[in-house]
């Protein structure tokens, strides 16, 4: 059996293979579509430099490009299986559409007819439902690009395969996982179904489907289970690009539909740094540039205020400034990060304190080592996250931090939370207690940091640990990571560390003196990136050898800087792939 036949992927044995084989040759047999009722503007975006380095035949894999010149891109040796499969769902059409020239629509066309070839009878990794879906919404974006010069050959292979594929998975949505995968499945089905004629018959059905599954994804609050901000933007996205396409073609999407939007609009806008990128936890990156702007522009629903708690999250903004800080226990899904308690910190247009990111574009080591607490900025005990994995080192956590207490504390001259996570009561006695308060103007963040034993049981554990490290105590850090982009020096007298922007502001950290201040390697992941950027962390480390240490920190703009900063320039992030 060959890696990415359809009898590999499935999960129900034999009776599901059948029934696969079964609505696979139902769909080779219906209606095929006679053309387009409308062609959609193209609503996904990709980057100019990615598709520059298709046209020559550099494909980005982890932390390495290979260059497989003239190879089809389902050729080319990629490492990992899910990027064999990914390839399948043709975001790399967006990118070759970016760079757009003559070379880019030579690629576009030969890929998407030589896969029609090979695998639009069924074959290979690409008949997931989430990809069938992903795969349509691009072929029906990048129509113009795909069919001109076409002959009428290629354009009856490019209708019929679309055809055979709405077809397939309106009767096979529901493979899809619950979530994100079964949302864009259904949104695919939503588009081609109104844009190819005679297919209208399969929207009402999925129009009903995606209200059922937004009801059950998305809660009371506009959040999702996995805490992702960034993949609760790509469900947002989804969403808007069903309401568009039913509004232009005279139809309305279902209450639940505009009831999730309006939930979740407030929830991104909540998760919004200064800078217009997302805050990147469990998984999440930023999101590309403009993404979220055009999305909550498209789907046109009023600004509500984003300050206090969203999807876990706590938020604080100033002046210039913004904080998100994880305030919840982290979800049970293997994406999870141990970051409770964590923050960052944007300035204006500039990011200053972060994550080191998520590390699943770089491999399975860079991915665990993204997860930990120490990939954070918050208080870690040496050698054990907040949050655990069991013995295999992967997977969802065993042993998950849950938050005790939590109060927003708001106040005339600014804002502030106060967080409990107890992630080392059950190995150490100890919980870890944070304050933070940013000044109404934005200038000043104020932080304290303690390690505690909290109740008597607590307290008896603690005792344990401390007689069993000699009366040494227990060791553990506050970390700061830097973004790289950061300007970072320590002080010559050791006291405090400046962190100059780009935009010409410069922060000073300082402490109060009861731990070590030390500046150490970092590292930043991007997705968007081919490698991960070295970078640099503020570590405030110190033994805790009584049942209550604590230890005060502050990062304040520097007197002289001004006010207001014209910080216009912004680099071009798809330039440094």
């Amino acid at each position: 059996m060959a890696e990415g036949d359809p009898e590999q992927r499935t999960s129900g044995g034999w009776r599901d293979r059948l029934a696969y084989w079964r609505v696979l040759r139902k769909a080779q047999k219906a209606r095929v579509t006679t053309g387009f009722v409308s062609q959609p503007e193209p609503r996904t975006i990709g980057l100019y430099a990615r598709g520059k380095q298709l046209v020559v035949g550099n494909f980005i894999s982890g932390a390495a490009v290979l260059e497989s010149p003239g190879v089809a891109i389902w050729d080319v040796p990629f490492p990992d299986w899910g990027q064999r499969a990914e390839v399948h769902g043709f975001v790399w059409l967006d990118d070759l559409a970016a760079f757009g020239d003559a070379r880019a629509q030579e690629r576009a066309q030969g890929w998407t007819f030589d896969w029609i070839a090979r695998f639009g009878r069924g074959k290979g990794p690409g008949w997931q439902a989430e990809l069938i879906g992903r795969r349509m919404i691009r072929w029906i974006n990048h129509a113009p690009m795909l069919l001109e010069g076409a002959d009428a050959g290629r354009q009856a292979a490019l209708l019929g395969s679309l055809s055979m594929q709405l077809h397939f998975l309106a009767q096979r949505w529901q493979m899809a996982a619950p979530g994100l995968a079964r949302i864009e499945a259904l949104t695919g089905i939503i588009v081609a179904a109104l844009v190819l004629q005679g297919m209208s018959g399969h929207v009402e059905a999925a129009v009903k489907a995606l209200a059922v599954e937004l009801e059950a994804e998305i809660d009371m609050g506009g959040g999702i289970p996995s805490r992702n901000p960034e993949e609760l933007l790509d469900i947002f996205m989804q969403l808007t690009w069903g309401a568009q396409a039913l509004a232009e073609a005279g139809r309305t999407a279902a209450p639940a539909h505009f009831v999730a939007m309006e939930r979740v609009a407030p929830v991104l806008r909540a998760l919004r740094h200064a800078d217009g990128g997302l805050a990147r936890f469990h998984g999440g990156g930023r999101g590309a540039e403009g993404r979220l702007d055009a999305a909550l522009a498209n789907a046109g629903i009023k600004a509500t205020p984003v300050s206090g708690m969203a999807m876990g999250f706590a938020r604080l903004t100033g002046g210039r400034t913004t904080v998100v800080l994880d305030a919840a226990s982290p979800p049970s899904g293997g994406m999870a990060h141990a970051s409770t308690n964590a923050f960052e910190m944007t300035s204006g247009r500039r990011p200053v304190v972060v994550s080191c990111g998520s590390g699943v574009a770089f491999g399975a080591e860079w991915r665990q080592a993204g997860r930990a607490t120490g990939s954070h900025s918050t208080l870690a005990i040496e050698g054990f996250s907040s949050s655990r994995l069991g013995p295999g080192g992967d997977g969802a956590f065993v042993e998950r931090a849950e938050v005790t207490t939590l109060r927003m504390l708001p106040g005339e001259n600014g804002a502030g939370v106060h967080l409990v996570q107890n992630g080392w009561a059950a190995t150490h006695g100890l919980s870890h207690v944070r304050d933070l308060m940013l000044t109404q103007d934005g200038r000043h963040l104020t932080g304290i940091d303690r390690i505690a034993a909290l109740t008597t049981t607590e307290k008896r554990r603690f005792e344990k640990v401390l007689v069993a490290s000699r009366l040494q105590g227990v060791r553990f850090a506050v970390r700061f990571h830097i973004h790289p982009d950061v300007d970072t020096r320590l002080d010559p007298g050791g006291a405090s560390v400046s962190l100059a922007l780009k935009s010409g502001e410069t922060w000073l950290l300082r402490h109060d003196g009861t731990a070590k201040l030390t500046l150490e390697p970092s590292i930043y992941l991007e997705k968007t990136k081919v490698r991960p950027r070295e970078s640099l962390q503020i570590v405030l480390s110190g033994h805790a050898q009584d049942f209550d240490t604590q230890l005060g920190w502050t990062l304040a703009k520097a007197q002289d800087t001004p006010l207001a900063i014209r910080d216009l320039e912004r680099e071009d992030s798809a330039s440094q792939i």
